[in-house]
């Protein structure tokens, strides 16, 4: 894989930690200032769902880091298509169900990777 697509590879594992931090850890306080247009007495009802959630993301954070951990080439550029291509299926599903913002966070920078990683 290039640097180029490493780096980005490593921006969107530190993102989508992020995510897990916020979603298990932070549902009640940074979830409620992600999702402004939800109502306040929803955050401790669906906490056990944004932790799942955020489980979800941290499998995704593992499986992009070990992408980059792989010595062998060929396999570490599929371990990487393969979970870029979740989280561009998961932006985009994002974007046709819930917010259109999801697709620009997640999907377009999931995309970007994909395409690098083929050009090298």
């Amino acid at each position: 894989m290039s640097l180029a697509s490493d780096i980005l590879i490593s921006l969107i594992a530190l993102l989508h930690l992020y995510f897990l931090y916020f979603e298990m850890f932070a549902w009640e306080t940074i979830g409620r200032k992600t999702f402004k247009q939800l109502p306040e007495n929803l955050f401790p009802k669906t906490k056990a769902m944004a932790a799942n959630q955020g489980l979800y993301n941290g499998f995704l954070v593992a499986g992009l880091f070990w992408s980059l951990l792989i010595e062998d080439s060929a396999w570490s550029f599929y371990v990487a298509v393969f979970f870029l291509g979740c989280i561009l299926v998961a932006g985009i599903f994002g974007a046709l169900t819930a917010s259109k913002k999801i697709f620009w966070i997640q999907g377009l920078p999931a995309l970007i990777a994909l395409v690098l990683l083929h050009l090298k």
